[in-house]
Formats: structure tokens, sequence, C-alpha cells
């Protein structure tokens, strides 16, 4: 098994601040939408949670597939895959500290789609069945995020469409704490990633991986 596989969920877990800006007045807006039962709720919003993951886990498995297809046909070598994720979590990295924000594009082209999956989830509130919360999951892997779309760029080189879909779970697994937590206290999460430190600190941690990944990329295409 590819060892950076297991760097997916911490991936997920430390870019997890952009979630809480994305999603988290989201979260909070869909747990008004459940039924007042505290057991029940939190129930319906891991249901929900499932639900996007395994939607970042069918998404990553098609990247997969296509990366390990542009590799077979084409002699593509690996590493400018690598490369090119390494770039793009570098770039979740400026994001998140507020230093630089193309990734904004990327998210603004994810529109597109959204405007066709966005229409299916409403039809689904209230959130008031596992079904219903789960199906809504899947729908709300497909908002549009630069995190995810960084994280995608390494299922792009994972090598199968199975350890792409492995990855992008992993990766939504880091990410689902903040969400869950969003949803009970999103205020209060909010004005903490809005803590310079805080988004300083997350940014710095996952540039580290995204240089250490540059460097290995280039020095086996340089050496």
């Amino acid at each position: 098994m590819n060892p950076d596989i297991f760097a997916a969920f911490f991936v997920g877990l430390f870019g997890s601040a952009h979630c809480l800006l994305m999603c988290g007045g989201m979260a909070g807006a869909l747990q008004m939408l459940m039924p007042p039962s505290r057991p029940r709720r939190y129930a319906l919003q891991l249901m929900l949670g499932l639900g996007r993951i395994s939607s970042y886990a069918l998404t990553g498995a098609l990247f997969g597939g296509l990366g390990a297809t542009m590799i077979g046909s084409t002699g593509l070598m690996p590493q400018w895959l690598q490369l090119f994720a390494g770039l793009m979590l570098l770039a979740m990295a400026l994001y998140i500290s507020r230093l630089w924000f193309g990734l904004l594009k990327l998210e603004r082209a994810g529109q597109a789609l959204w405007r066709r999956v966005q229409p299916l989830s409403q039809k689904l509130l209230p959130l008031d069945s596992a079904l219903k919360a789960y199906t809504y999951g899947l729908c709300w892997g497909y908002l549009p995020c630069g995190l995810v779309y960084s994280a995608l760029s390494w299922s792009l080189g994972s090598g199968s469409a199975s350890q792409g879909a492995l990855w992008m779970a992993l990766f939504g697994l880091g990410t689902l704490p903040a969400v869950l937590l969003a949803g009970q206290t999103a205020d209060a999460l909010r004005q903490l990633q809005q803590q310079q430190w805080v988004r300083y600190g997350l940014a710095a941690v996952l540039a580290a991986y995204a240089l250490q990944t540059i460097y290995l990329a280039l020095r086996a295409l340089v050496f």
C-alpha cells in the first residue's frame, strides 16, 4: 500500500479549517432541519457525513482510474502527477492562510456541476430519515471546494481506481470531525478558525507536506 495513503487522513484533518469556513454554516442549518431528538440528530449527522465521504470515494476512484490510464497509455511518469499534487496542496495551504486565493477559480469552475446537483438535494429536505441524510451527503460531496480539488489531484497520481477511492475516503474521514462539530458549535468554531495563529499553523503543516512531496517528485525526475 502506498504510504502516502495514510497522509490522506491528516491532509483532511489539517485542512478542515477550510471546511469550517465553507460548510460550518451549512452543517448548522441542516441540523435545524433534523428531528429534535438529540440521539437521532447525531445519527443523521453521521449518515450525512458518510454520504459525503462516499461521494469523495467515488470521485477518487474515477480520478485514480483516469491517472492510471494516463500513465499506462502515454508513458507519463507518475512523478509528474506527484509534482502536480504537491503544487495543488501548496496552493491549498496558501488559500487557508489567506495569502493567495487562486483556488477560488477552481471553485467557480465547479459551480456548473453544483447547479445541477443542488436542486436534487433540496428535494431531500427535511432530513428526517437515514436514507435522506445519506443521499443528501452524496450530493454535498459535489459542493465546489478547493480543498477537495487539491485532494483529488493525489487520487489522479495514486496508480489505480481502488487507491484513489481509498485516498479520498480517508481524506473525507479526516474532515468529518470538523463538520460534525460545526453542526453543534458552528459559531464558536468559525471564530476559532478566524484566529490568525490557527490559520497559519494549519497552513504551515500542509505546506510542509506539500514541499516534501514536491522535493521527492523533482528528485526522482532529475536524478
